[in-house]
Formats: structure tokens, C-alpha cells, sequence
């Protein structure tokens, strides 16, 4: 059994050397899920009981839940385009977690993305909790991931997020090769390398700086909630990027965020972020190619 990292950096981060030099990299992340989700039309046993508006809503053996079926389908008929406006308007980039089956369902999202210069990232073949399904099958769901995107996007994926993993997930993905990175973990504000032959590159992402807090009962109440939250992570790391620069994630549905309301919330922080200098607004994929050039396996560098 792999031994777990409590060290990490050891607060002694490397300098990332983000292109311009500047004091933070701001990731947006867009995860397209919707219609990929347990569903008997799918072929599963009960409906989604995950991340929609009714948090205590059951799933509902061997039926169909055509309230939460249509919470999800809001993603994928409006709330992606919403997001999509925003970041097309301001010219930003972002990264998509891309379930394979959500983009054959609704392939002219998957268009979009593309033909907008987003990175497309594999976020498995179906939106289910991996931990259950067997390694042939997740070994089948990634190659079909693969070639769904490659097929509707016209280029094949360099990243991925499985998001619910299994044990087998990182084998996996070493195994099926021509990923750059893997962001199935939450446990730093930078890149690091896996050991093993080869290394394995992670880019943490957030559980934190993401909008599906909006669905727990504890969670965010509006988009001023959210706002806050995200301004505060910036304004931290910004400030400590003047001497130890970190990245910074942020996680996006357009069946959260797509919402009127909460898109503001997105809208206000993604102009705050433009009125600062020396920030990075990048895809994920820019990340992991720049952190191998500046960061290559084994190389010993001096901490910032």
C-alpha cells in the first residue's frame, strides 16, 4: 500500500516562475456532467440522489426523478452558456471536467469548448462514484472518455478528474498513458510530482473554492457567499505571491453557477481578478507543461 505524503513541501514551496512572473495562476474549472448521472435510462438502478437542489432527496429505486432529472438538464440547456458568455466576453480561459457520456448526449457543448479554445479534461465516462465499478470496467471508461472527447472536441484529452475515485483510478490512467496530469487530489496550492517510473503529475483542485457548496445544508445561502469565499482565497494568495506565488482553483456547474443569480456572484469575481496585475488566468493543461519545463522530476531547486 502507497504510503500517504504529510510533508508535501515542508513550507518551503518552489517558485513557480508563472509566465510574467506574476504573484498567482487563477484556474477555472467548468465540470459538464449533466444527463450523465444515475438515471434508468442510463441502464443503473435508481435515480441521482447527488449534487442537486433537494440535498435530502432519496434516490428512487428502479424510477426515473424527473424533478432532479430536470435540475441536471438546466446545466446542460442554459447554465453552461451562461458561464460560457462570461468567460467569452472577458476572453478567458478555462478548463473543462468532461463526463464522456454528458458530451455524446450533448456533443454541441463539447463544440463550444473547442471551437472557444478550452481545454477539454477527461471526468470519467459516467458521473458515478468510481469506488463501486470494477477496474475492467473503469479500464473501458476511460478509453471511451477518451475517444468520446477526441471525437466531439477534436483533440483527446491531457488531463483528468475522476472526482469519485477508485482504488485503481491512478494505475489506471499510468496505464492508458498520454496524460500530462491527474487532479484527483486537494492537498496543496501547487503542482507535485508522484513518484514511480515515470512521475506522475498532480494539480490539486478545490472542494473549497467551488460551487457545489451552494447544495449542502451547510453551505452557500447566495452568490455574495460564494464572492466572499473566493475573494478572500485570492486576496490571500495574492498577497503571498509577492514572495511565494501559489495557484489557485476554482470549481464551476452550469447547474449551479449557470443560475442568474449565482452567475453575478462568478461575473463580479472574474472582473475583480482582471483588475489586478500579475495574474495568471490560465487552462490546466498551460499549468502542467510549464510546470515541467520549470519543474522537471527530480530536479532540485532552491524554495522560495
Amino acid at each position: 500500500m502507497a504510503k500517504r505524503d504529510l510533508t508535501g513541501y515542508a513550507g518551503r514551496p518552489p517558485h513557480p516562475h508563472w509566465p510574467g512572473e506574476a504573484r498567482i495562476a487563477v484556474q477555472f474549472v467548468l465540470n459538464v456532467e449533466e444527463g450523465a448521472e444515475s438515471s434508468i435510462l442510463n441502464g443503473d438502478a435508481q435515480s441521482e440522489a447527488y449534487l442537486h437542489e433537494l440535498p435530502d432527496r432519496p434516490a428512487r429505486p428502479g424510477e426515473r426523478d424527473p424533478s432532479v432529472e430536470s435540475m441536471y438538464e438546466y446545466g446542460s440547456r442554459a447554465g453552461v452558456w451562461r458561464i460560457l458568455e462570461l468567460f467569452a466576453a472577458r476572453g478567458l480561459p478555462l478548463t473543462a471536467f468532461a463526463v464522456g457520456h454528458a458530451l455524446e448526449l450533448a456533443p454541441e457543448i463539447g463544440q463550444a469548448l473547442a471551437a472557444a479554445g478550452h481545454e477539454v479534461a477527461g471526468h470519467g465516462y459516467r458521473w458515478l462514484d468510481y469506488h463501486h465499478i470494477g477496474e475492467d470496467e473503469e479500464r473501458r471508461h476511460i478509453q471511451l472518455t477518451v475517444e468520446a472527447i477526441g471525437r466531439i472536441c477534436g483533440k483527446r484529452p491531457v488531463g483528468w478528474y475522476t472526482g469519485r475515485v477508485s482504488p485503481n483510478t491512478r494505475r489506471l490512467l499510468q496505464e492508458a498513458g498520454g496524460f500530462l496530469y491527474s487532479s484527483d487530489a486537494y492537498n496543496d496550492d501547487l503542482p507535485y510530482w508522484l513518484p514511480g517510473a515515470p512521475a506522475q503529475l498532480v494539480i490539486p483542485y478545490t472542494l473549497v473554492n467551488n460551487d457545489f457548496r451552494y447544495l449542502l445544508p451547510n453551505g452557500f445561502s447566495s452568490g455574495e457567499d460564494f464572492f466572499r469565499l473566493l475573494k478572500d482565497a485570492f486576496d490571500l494568495l495574492w498577497e503571498e505571491g509577492a514572495q511565494r506565488p501559489k495557484m489557485m482553483s476554482v470549481g464551476l456547474h452550469g447547474r449551479i453557477s449557470g443560475h442568474p443569480a449565482r452567475a453575478m456572484a462568478l461575473a463580479r469575481f472574474l472582473d475583480y481578478v482582471q483588475s489586478h496585475d500579475k495574474v495568471w488566468i490560465c487552462r490546466r493543461e498551460e499549468i502542467a507543461r510549464h510546470w515541467m519545463i520549470e519543474h522537471p522530476p527530480g530536479k532540485a531547486e532552491p524554495a522560495c
